[in-house]
C-alpha cells in the first residue's frame, strides 16, 4: 500500500494557493511558509490527509497566531495561579510600571546622583531586605534559576543532602535531580519517601558536604505515616541550609495553612531561602534569593548570575508589587483579591451569569490556588454550570472565540468559576458563552 502521506500537497503548491497568498500579504511570506511546514509536519506525524482547503485553514490560523502574539483570555477555571495562562496577573501599578520601562530609557544600572554604574536590582533588594529581615537579597529570572545558581555557586563538585521525600518534579517534567546535575552538585539522598529524621542527615554529612537542601513540596502532599525535619533543626548541623519554599508567601497571612512556609519565617532559620515571584507574591516571573550576606555575595559573583538576570520590565513590575507589600496593600494584588473575595460575592455573580445564559444553573464548587501553590487548599465557590451535549466542543469554541474563554469541563457540562474572572468581564463572558452555545451543531 502506498504511504497516504505522499498525497499531501507540497509546500510550494500550498504557498501558491490564493488563501496562502492573501495570508502572506498580511503576515509575511516567510511566516506563512514556516506555518505550512509546521502543519504538514503535524499531518505526517498523525498520518492524516485532509483536503487542501482544510490544510490552508490551519496554515492561516497558525500564521495569525504567531503574528498577533499573546492573546488576553478570560480565566473562568477557578485556578487562580494558572500556569498555562500566565500565573499571577499584575496589579495595575505594576503593569503600568513595566509598560513605562519598556517604552523608554530607565535608570536600570546607573546611580543618578553620581552617574556611576549601579546594580539593577538595588531597589528591589532593599525592599526585600526590609520586608523579610534578610541580610541580603538577589533577584533572577525564575525560581529554578535561583536554585541552580545557588547550587552551582556553593556546591559545585560537592555533595548536597536532600530528603527522598523532597525530590520533586516541577512543571514541564523538570526534576530536582536534573537541576542538581546541571549545576555540578552531587545529590545525596537521605531518609525515605515518607519519613526522614535528623539522624539521617547527621549520618550523611561528610567533609564533601557543601549544602543541605530543604524543599517545600508545594505541588503535592505526603500524608499518613510521615516525618520530616524542619529547616530550623537542620540549621544546627553546621552545614549551610538552602530552603526552597517555592510558592513565595512573603509573610504569614490569616487563612493560609500553617504548613505553607513564609519567607519572613524561613529566612530566620535557613542560611538561604529561594522562591518564585509570580505565585503568592503576586508579581512577575522571577526567582528570589534571600539569606546571609556572604552566601548571597558568593552567588552574585558566579558567572551564571549574569545569564539569569532579569530585564527592566520585570524589575519595574517587581518593584511596584513589593511597594504594595511594603505599604500594607497586598490585598490589592489580583492573586489575593481572587483568593480572599467572599463566597457571597462569587455566588451573586454566578447567579447573574446563570440567569443570563439559557439552561444554566448555579452549583457548589471549589477554587484552588494552582501554580504549584497551597496543595490541598481549596476555597469554597459557586460556579455557573451549563449542560452541553458536546461539552468539549463548546469549550474549544470558547477558547477560540473573541474574547477567548477558558473554563472547566465536567462530564457533559461546562463550569464557570467567577472567582478568577474580573467583574468588569462578566458581561463579555456571558455574551461569549451564548455565542459559543449558539454555534453548536
Amino acid at each position: 500500500m502506498p504511504d497516504p502521506r505522499r498525497r499531501l500537497p507540497s509546500v510550494d503548491a500550498l504557498l501558491r494557493a490564493a488563501p496562502a497568498r492573501r495570508a502572506a500579504a498580511r503576515f509575511g511570506r516567510e511566516v506563512v511558509k514556516e506555518a505550512i511546514r509546521e502543519v504538514l509536519a503535524d499531518l505526517r506525524r498523525t498520518r492524516a490527509t485532509p483536503p487542501a482547503e482544510e490544510i490552508l485553514t490551519r496554515v492561516v490560523h497558525r500564521a495569525a497566531q504567531a503574528s498577533f502574539g499573546l492573546t488576553t483570555v478570560i480565566n473562568a477555571t477557578g485556578v487562580v495561579l494558572h500556569t498555562n495562562l500566565g500565573r499571577a496577573p499584575l496589579p495595575a501599578s505594576a503593569a503600568r510600571a513595566a509598560s513605562e520601562a519598556a517604552a523608554g530609557y530607565v535608570d536600570l544600572e546607573v546611580e543618578r546622583d553620581t552617574g556611576r554604574r549601579g546594580r539593577r536590582a538595588d531597589r528591589a533588594e532593599l525592599l526585600l531586605r526590609a520586608l523579610t529581615g534578610a541580610e541580603a537579597a538577589l533577584v533572577v529570572n525564575n525560581n529554578a534559576a535561583a536554585l541552580m545558581l545557588a547550587l552551582a555557586a556553593l556546591a559545585r563538585r560537592k555533595e548536597v543532602l536532600v530528603s527522598r521525600g523532597e525530590l520533586i518534579e516541577i512543571g514541564g517534567e523538570f526534576r530536582l535531580p536534573d537541576i542538581m546535575r546541571a549545576s555540578g552538585a552531587k545529590l545525596v539522598e537521605v531518609g525515605t519517601t515518607n519519613r526522614t529524621r535528623l539522624s539521617d542527615y547527621e549520618r550523611a554529612i561528610s567533609g564533601r558536604t557543601g549544602l543541605i537542601l530543604a524543599v517545600h513540596p508545594s505541588n503535592y502532599r505526603v500524608v499518613g505515616f510521615t516525618h520530616a525535619v524542619a529547616p530550623a533543626e537542620l540549621a544546627g548541623l553546621g552545614v549551610p541550609v538552602l530552603h526552597d519554599i517555592g510558592s513565595g508567601l512573603l509573610r504569614r497571612i490569616r487563612g493560609v495553612p500553617a504548613e505553607e512556609p513564609a519567607a519572613t519565617e524561613a529566612v530566620r532559620h535557613a542560611g538561604l531561602v529561594c522562591f518564585s515571584g509570580d505565585k503568592l507574591l503576586g508579581g512577575p516571573q522571577a526567582g528570589i534569593l534571600l539569606g546571609r550576606a556572604e552566601l548571597i555575595e558568593k552567588i552574585r559573583r558566579h558567572p551564571i548570575a549574569r545569564a539569569v538576570r532579569v530585564d527592566k520590565m520585570t524589575m519595574a513590575a517587581l518593584e511596584a508589587v513589593l511597594h504594595l507589600w511594603a505599604t500594607g496593600r497586598h490585598a490589592e494584588l489580583p492573586v489575593w483579591r481572587a483568593l480572599t473575595v467572599t463566597q457571597a460575592s462569587v455566588r451573586r455573580r454566578a447567579a447573574a451569569l446563570a440567569e443570563a445564559v439559557p439552561g444554566a444553573a448555579t452549583a457548589r464548587g471549589e477554587s484552588v490556588a494552582g501554580g504549584g501553590s497551597l496543595p490541598g487548599y481549596g476555597v469554597p465557590t459557586t460556579t455557573a454550570r451549563i449542560p452541553a451535549p458536546d461539552a468539549e466542543g463548546a469549550a474549544a469554541r470558547l477558547r477560540g472565540g473573541s474574547p477567548s474563554v477558558f473554563c472547566r469541563v465536567e462530564g457533559d457540562a461546562l463550569l464557570f468559576d467567577l472567582r478568577t474572572v474580573d467583574p468588569a468581564d462578566d458581561e463579555r463572558l456571558a455574551r461569549a458563552i451564548r455565542y459559543a452555545l449558539a454555534q453548536e451543531g
